[in-house]
């Protein structure tokens, strides 16, 4: 689901260019293999759809709506219809979660430690450096324009072709002392409605539920959606989002942490009601279940694989 605005300008793109959407640079390819849209304000991939699924995901735009943009069906994620102005981070697509979740930032009084929640790689500017053909598809790798840690330097590779969508979250540590780091691809997954969706895949595991204060609890069978949740469960399975109408597996890299996030009635301003019920959240993360100790000279990676199936 992505804004009618959005999808004119990939339907204007034949092969890969660069151009300016809600603001913002973005850069879009509609090839053979597909499309794939990513804004360099975040290295943040806002679109994809593989060429098998184009004819049948095509439909007509639905209102979100007087005064807001109409939704477009298509593509595996999700973006708001009323993003906001910059400075403000785009919701929806892969945001990056960098170099700490939600607030988890630690006590200590460091200037690597303040910041927004999320953290500030979400919102500064990326470039591109590179862009490969891959596998019939294409992989581009993106580097921040500024210093965002005075040890850490994030990296960015996606990876995109007619079968799957693959997004790479890598921290090389260049400074001397060891720094606790914690992320997440904070994956904006499209679904028919939000509420009868299913998630296989967590049966058994331990999960912390943010909203009942991280009490911890264990999902009994399969997790059903039904209203609004936030939890962080303890598992490096992978999982399979059922919406009905296909199956979207989620695999994991470097994450024992899988969050599973929509905000329910508790909507952000920037997300419409009826736009809402079009997304669920399900990210590849490190928290503070499996926070990651670098030490000097090494590097971690963080990555999501998106791939799909029809539905049974």
């Amino acid at each position: 689901m992505i804004p009618q605005s959005l999808r004119a300008l990939l339907d204007d793109t034949n092969g890969q260019r660069e151009c300016v959407w809600a603001g913002r640079r973005v850069w879009l390819a509609r090839e053979p293999w597909g499309e794939l849209a990513v804004s360099l304000q975040g290295a943040q991939v806002l679109h994809f759809l593989p060429a098998s699924e184009a004819k049948l995901e095509r439909g007509d735009a639905y209102s979100t709506g007087e005064e807001e943009e109409p939704l477009v069906p298509g593509g595996w994620l999700w973006v708001t219809p009323t993003p906001q102005p910059l400075p403000g981070a785009i919701r929806g697509g892969i945001p990056l979660c960098w170099p700490w979740f939600a607030d988890d930032r630690g006590a200590d009084e460091s200037p690597d430690r303040s910041g927004p929640f999320h953290g500030p790689a979400r919102k500064a500017d990326w470039r591109l450096d590179a862009v490969d053909e891959h596998e019939g598809g294409v992989e581009l790798h993106l580097s921040c324009n500024e210093r965002l840690h005075s040890q850490l330097i994030p990296r960015v590779v996606v990876q995109a072709n007619a079968r799957r969508l693959h997004v790479e979250l890598i921290t090389e540590h260049v400074g001397e002392t060891p720094v606790k780091l914690s992320g997440a691809l904070h994956s904006y997954l499209a679904v028919g409605v939000s509420f009868t969706c299913r998630l296989e895949g967590l049966a058994g595991a331990r999960y912390l539920d943010k909203l009942a204060g991280f009490a911890e609890r264990e999902q009994q069978g399969e997790l059903a959606v039904r209203g609004g949740l936030d939890r962080i469960y303890h598992s490096n399975a992978e999982i399979v989002l059922d919406d009905g109408r296909r199956r979207l597996r989620v695999d994991r890299q470097g994450s024992d942490s899988a969050v599973v996030w929509h905000p329910g009635d508790m909507l952000p301003v920037d997300t419409p009601p009826a736009a809402a019920r079009r997304f669920l959240c399900v990210e590849s993360a490190n928290t503070r279940l499996d926070p990651v100790w670098l030490v000097p000279g090494a590097q971690h990676l963080l990555g999501t694989t998106l791939s799909c199936e029809s539905a049974q």
